[in-house]
This record gives structure tokens, C-alpha cells and sequence, in this order.
């Protein structure tokens, strides 16, 4: 299908959606794009077209097409794709999939990324067999890559060279919801681009983290994605991944060096990411608990808070943290300034040192320590303990902590998890620690494990719930 505008545009069909879904021109709610249609739209670099070259009851095709206006792209941003001047003027841009392919999915299948359907929002939330094809794709890293990048995600990757060229003809096949197929799509584009046709400013982090939500943060190649879909921007690469950490196990992978593009996570942090299980595990003692007014101590990137503000039982949630770039990071991955002004009332990030008394801190249901105690020196413990279970009295305390008798088991690891971290305590001294808490402050206290219990050394982390 390839066509010239009468402004000497290139018109390509640059991407494929198919399904055997029966019937399968149900691909057309999932799109939410009716098939019986010419669906045009305006893209930042010229014309989207989506169209069904086939639409029956056994398979059905959906084809994004690009019809690219140079003049556009050589205002934009300020990449050089080959490295030379006239790059901006002669490339493979028109040809071949890249980022713009990315951009134009972002505004013609808004609600699909989001996946929402009105007619068939039971079908959107629904894995389905899909194959997506990508017949010539701009790919730094060849097909090996291709399928680092898509086969952890479920995918079975088809990928050929066209001869010796950087390009590739890439299928996906597999049953996915609609909405993680578009989204990895999005995301792993200009990752295998690997250069963007514009200017990237600090909100892209939000964009990955947003569109990588249940994927990117246990992807054993997290950090060349981050990398590369941030254009090699290393400041906001660590932040990325420093916020990617609350959603994997912050306490196994530090931040990779940004030369090393092979990082990867333990074998046991490629399952189910541990700090998913953790939050989890929290969340279950909050409900068990009662709880309606919520401290999150030690908030950082605000991974728990996220949690809890989607839960309507929470009417006042409050992150504390003595890290103002932490709350920043919070604030944006809440996007408070975009929500309801009664949304927004529910919730307050404030700074604050967790080692001394503070009157905003009293009064609350519950409060939470999750993998905090371990990032402050031993001696300070007191302190903390006399802050939050001598002053501000919650009626439930629920702290996290890892077990470092199960860092055997994180092969490559030696000392502690993590850079920061002070001590990390066994399950004895652990156990030691809580009773000693709750008898000085009128607590109970119950010690359990979370993650898969090894049967020698126990579970990965530690969690105790103090009730008064």
C-alpha cells in the first residue's frame, strides 16, 4: 500500500494489528476504530490513516498508515539521524518505523493505550490473540535485541534483516490485552530507534513509567529501555529507574551505570517483582486493619501512595519523606497537580525527618514503614521508635525490612542490597527488635515474611504489624 500526496509526501503502512478473535472485527472495538471505515487524523508530522484491508468473522487487519510532511519533521526537535546536517533533510523517516510511529500511536489510539472501550470495556480488559507486524523497522541492535526486547514480555518474535541494513521485519504474536501490546509498542520503538524526532523534556519520564505500568519494571533490560527511550538523557534515565525500583525490588538492583546496557535482574526478581508482593502484603494489613487515614513514612517515589489513592476506603493518606526530590518525584507520579480538587484533598506529601516528634503526625489509623529502618543508622532507631509509636500513636504500624539471611539466594549479590542501606538484620534479630518496640510503647506485635519462603532462609522481606 504505497501511495504519493500530491505535497510529495510518503504514505506507508508501517503497522499491522491482527486477531483470529471470534468474531474477530471485534478488533474494531478494541481500537475502538470501526472497520467499516477510513479513519484519518492529524499527527504531528503530517497524516495518520487506520484502515481494515481485511474485516471478516475469522481475522481481522487493522494497518496504521503514515503519509509524512518533510517540512514538518525538519521542525521538529533537534535529532540528526545519521549524524550529519543534511540528515534533517534526506533520511529514513517516511520509510521506516521509528518514533514518529510511536508519536502517531499516542494520539490515534488514545483509548486503546488507556484501554478503555464504551461498547466493550469487558473485551478491553481482556488478553486476546493478537499478531502485530512491523515490516520495516529502523532497529539498533538487529533482530538479537528485537527479541531481548519483546520475547520477556510473552511475545513470540519473528524478526528478519533486510539485508545488510540496520532495518528489520518484525511479527509479534501472542495473547495480550490490547492496551499492553499498544503500550510496549510505544515504548519499545524508539528504544529500537534509539533516537527521538524531538526534544525530550523531564515529563517523558512520567510518559515510560505511565505506559510501562505492569511490564517495565520487572523487564530484564529495563535499563537500556530507559536509557534509550529518554535519549541518553542520564539524569532523567535515574530518575526513571530510581522510580522503576519501587515497582521491581529497590532493594536487589541498584541503578545500572549508564554504560551497561546488559544490566538485569536477579533470576528470582524476573517472576513477580518482590516490591508488587510487598505493597501487596501492606495493603492486606491496611484492610485487615481498618485503617481509613493512612501515613505512608518514608514515602520516596510514592509506589504505595499510588495504591492507596486509587482505593476509595482511604479518606486521608499522607506521604512523609525528609527528601524533597523524593516528594517532587511523588507529586508527579500522583499527577496532583491534574487531579479533582476532592481528590486532591484526600492526600498531602509533606517533609519531614522520621527520628523526631511532629504534631502533623498524630492522630492517624495507621502508619506505614515500608523498607525504611534500614536506611537509617542503628543508633537512631530509638529515636524513630519514639517518634512514631511514642508520639504519634497509630493505631496499626506496619514496618518492612529486608531479611538478609535470604541474600544468598540473589546470585552475584555481595553485602547489602543496597547502596544506601545501614544494616539489614536477620529474622532473629528482627523479631528481637519488634518485641522490644512494642513492649516500650503498649503494642502487640505479629512478624510474618513476604515473597516465597525459602525453607532455610526464610522469606526475602520482613514484615511486622504492631496493633495497641
Amino acid at each position: 500500500m504505497t501511495s504519493t500526496s500530491r505535497r510529495s509526501n510518503v504514505t506507508r503502512v508501517l503497522l499491522t494489528i491482527s486477531t483470529t478473535l471470534k468474531p474477530a472485527t471485534d478488533l474494531g472495538f478494541l481500537l475502538v476504530k470501526h472497520p467499516d471505515r477510513v479513519h484519518e487524523f492529524t499527527v504531528s508530522t503530517g497524516r495518520a490513516y487506520v484502515c481494515y484491508p481485511e474485516a471478516d468473522e475469522n481475522r481481522c487487519t487493522a494497518a496504521l498508515v503514515l503519509d509524512i510532511d518533510p517540512a514538518a519533521l525538519r521542525t521538529r526537535g533537534r535529532e540528526r539521524p545519521d549524524d550529519f546536517t543534511l540528515g534533517r533533510f534526506v533520511n529514513d523517516r517516511p520509510y521506516a518505523a521509528s518514533s514518529l510511529l510511536s508519536a502517531a500511536i499516542a494520539q490515534v489510539f488514545r483509548s486503546a493505550l488507556r484501554g478503555t472501550s464504551k461498547d466493550r470495556p469487558d473485551l478491553a480488559a481482556t488478553p486476546v490473540p493478537l499478531e502485530l507486524r512491523l515490516p520495516a523497522l529502523r532497529c539498533r541492535g538487529g533482530t538479537e535485541l528485537a527479541e531481548e526486547l519483546f520475547a520477556p514480555l510473552g511475545w513470540a518474535v519473528t524478526a528478519q534483516q533486510l539485508g545488510d541494513t540496520r532495518y528489520v521485519d518484525l511479527t509479534l504474536a501472542g495473547t495480550q490485552r490490547m492496551a499492553d501490546a499498544l503500550n510496549q509498542i510505544y515504548v519499545l520503538l524508539p528504544v529500537l530507534d534509539d533516537a527521538k524526532h524531538y526534544w525530550v523534556a523531564p515529563d517523558e519520564v512520567d510518559k515510560l513509567l505511565r505506559a510501562g505500568t505492569g511490564w517495565l519494571a520487572g523487564h530484564p533490560k529495563r535499563a537500556l529501555i530507559a536509557r534509550r527511550y529518554l535519549a541518553h538523557r542520564r539524569s532523567l534515565a535515574t530518575e526513571a529507574l530510581a522510580r522503576l525500583t519501587d515497582e521491581a525490588d529497590d532493594s536487589v538492583e541498584a541503578v545500572p551505570a549508564e554504560t551497561d546496557e546488559d544490566a538485569e535482574l536477579p533470576e528470582t526478581a524476573k517472576k513477580e517483582p518482590l516490591a508488587l508482593q510487598r505493597r501487596r502484603a501492606v495493603i492486606q494489613a491496611l484492610v485487615d486493619a481498618g485503617a481509613q487515614r493512612v501515613l505512608d513514612l518514608g514515602c520516596g517515589g510514592g509506589a504505595l501512595l499510588v495504591d492507596l489513592v486509587g482505593d476509595r476506603r482511604y479518606t486521608e493518606i499522607v506521604g512523609v519523606d525528609v527528601s524533597t526530590v523524593a516528594l517532587a518525584m511523588a507529586g508527579r507520579r500522583l499527577r496532583l497537580d491534574r487531579l479533582p480538587e476532592r481528590q486532591q484533598g484526600r492526600i498531602k506529601l509533606l517533609q519531614g525527618a522520621l527520628t523526631y516528634r511532629d504534631d502533623r503526625l498524630k492522630g492517624y489509623d495507621a502508619a506505614v514503614l515500608m523498607e525504611v529502618i534500614e536506611h537509617l543508622d542503628e543508633p537512631r532507631l530509638p529515636a524513630l521508635a519514639d517518634a512514631v509509636f511514642g508520639h504519634a500513636v497509630p493505631d496499626t504500624v506496619i514496618v518492612t525490612t529486608p531479611n538478609v539471611e535470604y541474600n544468598v539466594r540473589y546470585e552475584g549479590l555481595t553485602g547489602l542490597r543496597h547502596h544506601d542501606h545501614r544494616f539489614e538484620w536477620n529474622r532473629a534479630a528482627f523479631a528481637a527488635w519488634c518485641a522490644g518496640v512494642a513492649a516500650d510503647h503498649g503494642y502487640s506485635v505479629e512478624v510474618t515474611g513476604v515473597g516465597d519462603a525459602d525453607p532455610e532462609v526464610g522469606a526475602p522481606t520482613q514484615m511486622a504489624v504492631f496493633t495497641r
